[in-house]
Order: C-alpha cells, then sequence, then structure tokens
C-alpha cells in the first residue's frame, strides 16, 4: 500500500476586524473567518484602541497586537483552538495593567423614567 503525504497550504492573514465579541480575519484564499473573543481574554480585556493595533507577523501567519502582548497563529485559528494561556498567567498579566483598562467595558443602558 502506497501512502503518499498531502501537503496543506495554510491560507495567510491579510486583514483583520475586532469587535466587541468578535475576531474576524480576512485570508489570502478568500475566506473570512471568526472567532468569539472570549477565547482570547486578553483582546477580550483589550481597549478599542489596543484591539486596533495589530499587525500581521511571519508574512500573515500570525497576528500579533503589541500592548496586550497577544500573538494568534492562522493555522491554530483554522484550527478552532482558543488561546493556550493559562489562568494563573492570564490574572497576572490582568492585576499588571492599570485599573481603568483591566475592566472590560460594557455598553450602558439608558434608564426608563418611571410616569
Amino acid at each position: 500500500m502506497n501512502i503518499s503525504a498531502i501537503e496543506i497550504e495554510i491560507p495567510l492573514a491579510q486583514s483583520v476586524t475586532v469587535t466587541e465579541d468578535t475576531l474576524r480575519v480576512d485570508l489570502s484564499d478568500g475566506r473570512t473567518i471568526s472567532a468569539p473573543l472570549a477565547w482570547y481574554p486578553r483582546l477580550l480585556h483589550a481597549t478599542p484602541d489596543e484591539r486596533l493595533a495589530w499587525r500581521l507577523i511571519a508574512k500573515g501567519r500570525g497576528i500579533h497586537w503589541e500592548s496586550v502582548d497577544e500573538d494568534i497563529s492562522i493555522e491554530e485559528l483554522l484550527a478552532g483552538r482558543a488561546s493556550g494561556e493559562s489562568q494563573t498567567s492570564f490574572k497576572k498579566w490582568l492585576s499588571s495593567r492599570p485599573s481603568h483598562l483591566s475592566t472590560r467595558s460594557t455598553p450602558t443602558r439608558s434608564k426608563r423614567r418611571a410616569r
């Protein structure tokens, strides 16, 4: 029996969008992949400006956020793998952030006035 290895080419990231709850990456093969931001706690707790400050690394094989020290590989994203950071490491990182940055911003609801 002859078994041949199949090479799988991982597409490269071309652009990144981060919202309050989703990471979306446009790939070089035309696909767009998204993942819940909850998979990446550092991004979840980042400010909107920090989320915008990404750059592609390794010619598009990964994404890096300098201000929150987060790296996500396209291969891991395609495989559906969440951040592998331990809770201990994450809590240490979170406690080292200035207090105004460490709490996730949540939209406020307008209060109804009683009639």
